[in-house]
């Protein structure tokens, strides 16, 4: 069953389940795509195929808020809003380690391995420019809980942005060296984007689930959630 967030005759904004693939892959499994599409043809009665666009996407095994285009016009501005740098997309993650500030900023060049899926840091005249913001929200036995607000947005840029400074990301198969078996702490808990018809701002936000090692933070993360203004306050 998907989980509905915000909907619109131009949108569609939904929670991600972790483990779900966004688009359909070489698994075969169901995707989020397909899901959404089914939701709306099922719930408005549509005859054939249901347009659905994709304009971003999240990592198999992270769960978070998405937003999907109802029209292709939608689809278009929602990807120009990307393009100028207009959609806010705010993470939570619980890091193996303690960065050294409570505010920092990530700056790498990243680059891809396409045959084996997976992301390394490079020099600037190979890779990609990519650069995170993050603030510390609180540590327990080791373990960071961390807000996480993209400037850019690469491939697994989070995860290999902290894992190549010693920081991985908790169960991170990945890229922790020595991740024990778990869901991966990565979610995303927020975005907000302005309405590609009516111009207003719309926030989507949801929160991560009440499993390990989410729950080791739970009185800070069910409190996460903020105003913009509070948000543009920290400098993030």
């Amino acid at each position: 069953m998907i989980h509905v967030l915000y909907e619109d005759n131009h949108l569609l904004c939904v929670e991600k389940p972790v483990n779900v693939p966004v688009q359909p892959d070489s698994s075969g499994d169901p995707s989020l795509l397909d899901m959404g599409k089914a939701y709306l043809k099922e719930k408005y009665q549509k005859p054939g195929n249901v347009f659905l666009g994709l304009v971003h996407r999240l990592d198999r095994p992270v769960g978070g808020v998405m937003v999907f285009a109802r029209t292709s016009k939608a689809a278009s501005r929602l990807s120009d809003s990307i393009r100028k740098n207009e959609l806010d997309k705010w993470y939570l993650a619980v890091l193996d380690g303690t960065p050294k500030d409570q505010y920092g900023t990530l700056v790498d060049y990243l680059i891809k391995d396409h045959d084996s899926n997976t992301v390394t840091v490079t020099t600037p005249d190979q890779g990609k420019k990519s650069i995170l913001h993050y603030e510390v929200l609180a540590e327990h036995h080791g373990h960071t809980l961390v807000r996480i607000k993209l400037e850019t947005g690469r491939s697994h840029q989070i995860r290999v942005q902290f894992a190549s400074r010693g920081m991985p990301l908790m169960y991170d198969q990945r890229y922790h060296p020595d991740a024990a078996k778990g869901q991966i702490a990565l979610f995303a808990y927020h975005l907000s984007f302005p309405h590609p018809v009516t111009k207003q701002m719309i926030t989507v936000e949801a929160l991560p689930p009440h499993t390990d090692p989410w729950e080791e933070f739970e009185e800070v993360v069910s409190h996460v959630t903020a105003t913009e203004e509070e948000k543009e306050e920290k400098t993030l």
